[in-house]
């Protein structure tokens, strides 16, 4: 992955986390974090 690619990658992520705080006060982010703090945790028990 080159440094343009990261950049942009990176970009984008700060501006859709921007853009779902601004719009939906952040719900779909406190979602998907909820669902992956599940998934890790069923990945630790099949450890």
């Amino acid at each position: 992955m080159t440094d343009r690619i990261a950049l942009v990658l990176g970009l984008c992520l700060i501006g859709l986390i921007g853009l779902d705080i601004v719009a939906n006060d952040g719900e779909a982010l406190l979602f998907l974090m909820r669902k992956f703090f599940v998934f890790i945790e069923f990945l630790a028990f099949w450890r």
